[in-house]
């Protein structure tokens, strides 16, 4: 995920007026007008939805097709561009990849679907980041073989659905939806429209993100609203719950300097291509994983209540190590957390750090990631 903003003109989402009419304070966020908060606000939001069922309007990323004469094409014509096992998917599962630059630096993560209806054999979905889907389309249509082609997918809306609470609701709408295991997903009807919806999501909950046309968005909105479970979540609380959960932002914990193994995301990238390569960066990230990067991406845990923002500077025995790259407080925690990069010398978890926070120094360790623990239905 990612938080840049862009342009002047904003774009606005099909729940648009939704937001409004509830009361959500809108923000510039990656070119598009979108809730940062309700009026319960950030941390009554973080917490409603690691309780109940939070829901979420992330219309604003980039859904695609990515479109060949069959499924190995495809895949084959993908795998040129990502570390990711996605020749190995079966229908109707999801892989977590990165978009990479030729020396392995990371252009963009992204979720690759196989569908499960064979009429769309030669197709893979494709979600990415909203500030990047125009870097990501250019750079696919650049690079993709004659035969495989990229459609944006312009008239769908995209709603989360998160919490230990979201099945439960998803289950008076869909038995296929609620049968789906963690990376999965299926075809299934919701409030008589016809929808994509996955189970997956950016809080390290349970819970489910539903593709639905532009036009039946507000109606599926409103459905689940109703629901008692439910209330509706910024992109503030979207963040903390992210970084409890140990989850990567775009643009801060991962960019075109880092790599996938820096980034402690090695898990992502299949034993086949580890050992085959065919992706960009492949020699570079060979080489880290067989002698380990110069520097690594761990959890941060400040001693004190002094949240650790972006770009606060980590030092050892007064000596430079990295820096945060996401900080803030961890209301599920009760204190604040931050992720960044430290020499590989200092990733120990347990580790000794000090922040230099406003000026002062603070103590903190290196903890272990994620600061919640995930509760994915496996």
């Amino acid at each position: 995920m990612s938080d840049e903003t862009t342009g002047t003109d904003l774009l606005e989402t099909p729940l648009h007026d939704r937001h409004v009419a509830l009361g959500g304070r809108m923000v510039p966020f990656a070119g598009y007008s979108m809730p940062v908060q309700y009026a319960r606000g950030i941390i009554a939001e973080h917490t409603w939805t690691r309780e109940n069922a939070g829901l979420f309007d992330v219309s604003h990323m980039g859904q695609c097709w990515l479109m060949g004469p069959d499924f190995e094409t495809t895949a084959a014509a993908i795998e040129t561009l990502v570390p990711g096992d996605i020749a190995g998917l079966a229908p109707g599962a999801i892989r977590y990849t990165q978009f990479l630059t030729g020396d392995g630096g990371i252009i963009d993560d992204l979720m690759v679907t196989r569908p499960t209806d064979p009429a769309l054999d030669g197709r893979l979905y494709l979600v990415v980041n909203a500030a990047r889907k125009d870097v990501d389309y250019a750079h696919m249509r650049a690079l993709l073989p004659a035969g495989v082609t990229l459609e944006p997918i312009e008239d769908r809306a995209l709603l989360a659905l998160q919490g230990p609470k979201a099945e439960q609701v998803v289950a008076r709408h869909s038995g296929a939806a609620v049968d789906l295991a963690f990376m999965t997903s299926c075809q299934t009807d919701l409030d008589g429209s016809s929808c994509h919806v996955s189970r997956s999501g950016y809080t390290g909950e349970d819970g489910f993100e539903i593709s639905v046309p532009a036009e039946d968005a507000a109606t599926l909105w409103d459905t689940l609203m109703a629901a008692s479970e439910v209330e509706s979540i910024g992109l503030g609380a979207r963040d903390t719950l992210r970084l409890e959960a140990g989850l990567c932002l775009y643009g801060h914990d991962i960019d075109e300097t880092t790599s996938p193994v820096e980034a402690a995301l090695t898990w992502s990238i299949g034993k086949r291509r580890r050992e085959q390569g065919g992706f960009p960066g492949f020699e570079r990230i060979r080489a880290e994983l067989a002698d380990g990067p110069s520097r690594r991406r761990v959890g941060i845990r400040p001693d004190g209540r002094a949240p650790a923002r972006e770009g606060t500077e980590i030092s050892v025995s007064d000596q430079p190590v990295g820096r945060v790259t996401s900080g803030g407080f961890g209301p599920t925690v009760g204190g604040p957390v931050a992720m960044g990069y430290v020499d590989r010398e200092h990733a120990g978890v347990g580790t000794e750090l000090v922040l230099t926070v406003r000026g002062r120094a603070e103590a903190a360790r290196v903890e272990k990631l994620p600061f919640v623990p995930n509760r994915y239905k496996r």
